[in-house]
């Protein structure tokens, strides 16, 4: 460990870098059943098997036509057309439509052979048991799905690292294909410390507070498709930190430690990661409030970051740093989510240029626009988040933003 790097500030962007240049390039894979696929990385492309449909097929409920026995058809002169039975629902359509006949089709149903269009019913009217009126002409096509319209055998499905979602599983059903090759989930360790935290079940004695990072940093983590363990809370001890964090490195691909509140406890941690393994601490002090004194290393191969242990710094830094390595050893690009809302701020915020800062803010509308209300607290309260819908960021040199000017309030 180099102590030359301590609080040379970099941005997020430049520490995940310095990250993602000793991280391997690929993700380790499994195969899983579609039933537990959702929200799953695929470790290889998808290619379809087949077309789909793999057969013409109507869009309508109608009548299957060929579509030159009604050019010219309207109500003043409708076209007659014998009615040559019903193809069946789940079966072949194996009888040739002849010319100047009909054949009643479903939604769904297989296109008879000689047909190239569908009637919608509500062009149609009825004569009598054998015959039927076409009030409006059809066009070649019209109202058929033709086969390999939506897939065809050999096009891509999906590429690799694309997060699996439910119309992504609906499709691969439609083909048949009930497995994939997905990213192994890696494994994030979550190990606090500090004298002040006990865990979230305890009666704090005075002066000390429950665990809340424990808690949100491993949601964070399973939101960002990783699993993980809970190494509990460490005392402001170096012997029994470096214990768990070893223990942590051990059964892990990646350990998140976040530090308690002094800058003893903050300085022993930084000592304890930089102690784990080569090449050691990467950043310590990235650009960005809350979440300043944050680490950034690799220990033989592991990332392990040293977060604030302040909430809101902890959760902020997580989702810079913590939660794009996530993604990167699982081979994912972006992550599925909302929409940045685009909304006008409602006060002025104050910003040191240098640095990017993220201020909560709360959405509200008013009349046809959205307003960005910023939830202004200190960062070791928890409740400032809850109050917000997401996070204003303040750019690297932007000095501050004036109220009235549009932002964009990047959701939870």
């Amino acid at each position: 460990m180099t102590t030359d790097i301590f609080f040379q500030i970099v941005t997020p962007k430049e520490a995940l870098a310095r990250l993602f240049e000793r991280l391997p390039a690929a993700a380790r894979q499994e195969r899983v059943g579609l039933g537990t696929a959702l929200g799953r990385i695929t470790a290889a492309p998808l290619i379809s098997p087949e077309d789909s449909p793999a057969f013409a097929r109507s869009a309508m409920d109608g009548y299957a036509v060929r579509a030159a026995d009604t050019y010219g058809a309207s109500e003043g002169l409708p076209a007659f057309l014998t009615v040559d039975g019903e193809v069946p629902m789940g079966a072949a359509a194996e009888r040739p439509l002849q010319p100047g006949t009909a054949q009643l089709i479903h939604t769904g149903g297989m296109l008879p052979p000689q047909a190239d269009a569908v009637v919608m019913v509500e062009y149609t009217q009825p004569v009598d048991e054998t015959s039927v009126e076409v009030l409006r002409p059809a066009a070649p096509g019209q109202h058929v799905i033709q086969a390999g319209e939506d897939l065809a055998a050999g096009d891509q499905l999906l590429p690799a690292g694309h997060q699996l979602r439910a119309q992504d599983l609906g499709v691969l059903a439609a083909l048949g294909i009930t497995e994939i090759e997905a990213a192994v989930r890696p494994i994030v360790g979550v190990l606090s410390s500090g004298d002040e935290i006990v865990p979230a079940g305890a009666q704090p004695a005075p002066g000390q507070v429950r665990d809340v990072n424990a808690t949100t940093l491993a949601a964070l983590a399973r939101q960002a498709g990783a699993e993980v363990r809970e190494f509990g809370v460490a005392p402001d001890d170096r012997t029994e930190l470096e214990r768990l964090a070893r223990a942590a490195q051990d059964a892990c691909d990646l350990v998140v430690i976040s530090a308690g509140s002094s800058v003893s406890t903050r300085d022993m941690t930084a000592d304890v990661i930089g102690s784990l393994g080569l090449p050691g601490i990467l950043a310590h002090g990235i650009a960005v409030k809350p979440g300043k004194p944050t680490i950034v290393a690799v220990a033989d191969g592991k990332p392990v970051f040293g977060l604030p242990g302040n909430p809101v710094s902890a959760m902020v830094v997580f989702g810079l740093v913590v939660a794009p390595t996530i993604r990167r050893l699982l081979g994912a690009g972006p992550a599925y989510g909302p929409p940045r809302r685009r909304a006008r701020l409602t006060r002025s915020l104050a910003s040191q240029t240098g640095r990017i800062d993220f201020v909560p803010a709360a959405l509200s509308q008013r009349d046809d626009e959205w307003l960005a209300i910023p939830v202004l607290g200190p960062s070791n309260l928890i409740a400032t988040l809850v109050r917000a819908s997401g996070l204003i960021r303040i750019p690297l040199d932007a000095g501050g933003l004036a109220e009235g000017v549009w932002v964009d309030v990047e959701p939870f």
